[in-house]
């Protein structure tokens, strides 16, 4: 960016106005710290639940049972009530070499310092070629959100005879949108034993929808010429092959963190959730920068990353009244078949009392012992009921007053 870019300055830039966002920047306002600025590259504020118009919404954050779009517009309520700024259509592009962030929107490109910054981008779905299904490559391949995007945002038909890859949460979701747009879901399939997501959730579907779903089954191959005619399913435990006529493939869950401010920043990403590594405060390896919400993994509901944003907001208004960056950062390695764990460091930062950790698994484990160790001194052991991927685990943070600063990383493993 030029020399002669307009520069401003603020208190705190928020980057993302999704449900983290707006939550940190509600929350940073009444805590009266300055001027805090929401830069949001859509041409509204909410993020992913402004599309997605079922009900469930705000249980843990608002308290209440809201729609995706009621939801969103009321955090941006908040955030607008509260004094905070919310620019959308504004796209953060990087970093200047002193700091600041760049912008580009249709008023031109500008520069943005503060005092601190909060990344609170989110995740996303990985799309077909990052999953490397082979095949034709017809028309009707989407994700999640290009579904919900195709279906309430532009009023349009996505297809007739759809089949959804995945059974975690947002599989079930994507049924949903597919019923209001008029197609009809013939296949949900995951490679694992049983589906991801609340026993209710699958019954409901079930008698909602009657969409069988196929356990340990694999999309192998895509078939069509202009638009999807079928797909190949391979049987993982038998190697059976058979096809399915379809119109239509929905790609689901398969996070990936939208890490790319992070990584240019050269905060440092945890290998396992692949987003900026953090501790309880949300502190990253830069000073001056903290991430909440699914930037940290993928991928949380919207209320559990809203309440990340409230407590990232905490630690700003810490930081900016003059307390210390922690400087002493242990990070804790998930060994297979654990994939992350969040938060996945350990600092000196002053927190007295540490929330649970949140732990997912590559693969489904029941009733295993998981114990923590640090340099082969054992910190923790216990018994954890179930271990998923798609789905966290609640781990117990009270032994992190025994890690030691000077030693190696922190080891969790399910025994």
């Amino acid at each position: 960016m030029t020399s002669d870019a307009v520069v401003e300055r603020a208190d705190v830039a928020v980057v993302g106005g999704g449900p983290p966002g707006l939550a940190a920047a509600s929350a940073l306002c009444g805590s009266g710290v300055g001027k805090v600025v929401v830069l949001e590259r859509e041409s509204e504020p909410g993020g992913i639940p402004r599309h997605a118009r079922h009900q469930g919404f705000g249980l843990r954050d608002l308290h209440r049972s809201l729609s995706g779009p009621r939801y969103a517009a009321r955090w941006a309520e908040l955030a607008t009530d509260a004094g905070a700024d919310l620019r959308t259509e504004t796209q953060v592009t990087g970093w200047a070499e002193a700091g600041a962030l760049e912008l580009t929107s249709p008023r031109g490109r500008s520069l943005l310092e503060a005092r601190a910054v909060v990344l609170a981008t989110g995740c996303r779905e990985r799309p077909r070629a990052a999953r490397l299904v082979p095949g034709d490559r017809p028309q009707g391949v989407l994700t999640t959100g290009a579904l919900q995007q195709l279906v309430y945002l532009r009023g349009e038909s996505p297809g007739r005879r759809a089949v959804v890859v995945g059974a975690e949460h947002v599989s079930f979701s994507a049924l949903l949108t597919l019923s209001h747009g008029g197609a009809r879901a013939v296949a949900m399939l995951t490679e694992h034993p049983r589906h991801q997501t609340f026993a209710a959730f699958r019954a409901g579907a079930a008698m909602r929808f009657r969409t069988p779903l196929l356990t340990r089954t694999a999309l192998s191959r895509i078939l069509g010429r202009t638009r999807v005619e079928e797909i190949e399913l391979t049987q993982l435990d038998t190697g059976e092959t058979w096809r399915v006529a379809c119109d239509l493939v929905v790609f689901t869950a398969d996070w990936i963190p939208d890490h790319e401010l992070a990584l240019l920043a050269g905060a440092t990403l945890d290998a396992g959730t692949r987003g900026p590594a953090v501790d309880f405060r949300l502190h990253t390896s830069r000073p001056g920068l903290f991430a909440a919400g699914n930037v940290l993994h993928g991928a949380e509901t919207a209320d559990i990353a809203a309440l990340s944003g409230r407590a990232a907001a905490e630690s700003v208004v810490r930081f900016l009244e003059g307390e210390p960056w922690p400087t002493s950062r242990v990070p804790i390695e998930c060994d297979v078949p654990l994939h992350w764990i969040a938060p996945n460091v350990v600092t000196t930062s002053g927190q007295r009392e540490h929330p649970p950790f949140r732990v997912r698994a590559q693969q489904m484990l029941s009733s295993r012992q998981v114990e923590v160790t640090q340099d082969g001194r054992t910190l923790w052991h216990g018994r954890v009921r179930r271990l998923l991927p798609g789905r966290s685990t609640r781990l117990s943070a009270s032994w992190t007053r025994d890690v030691d600063a000077a030693a190696g990383p922190v080891v969790i493993r399910a025994v």
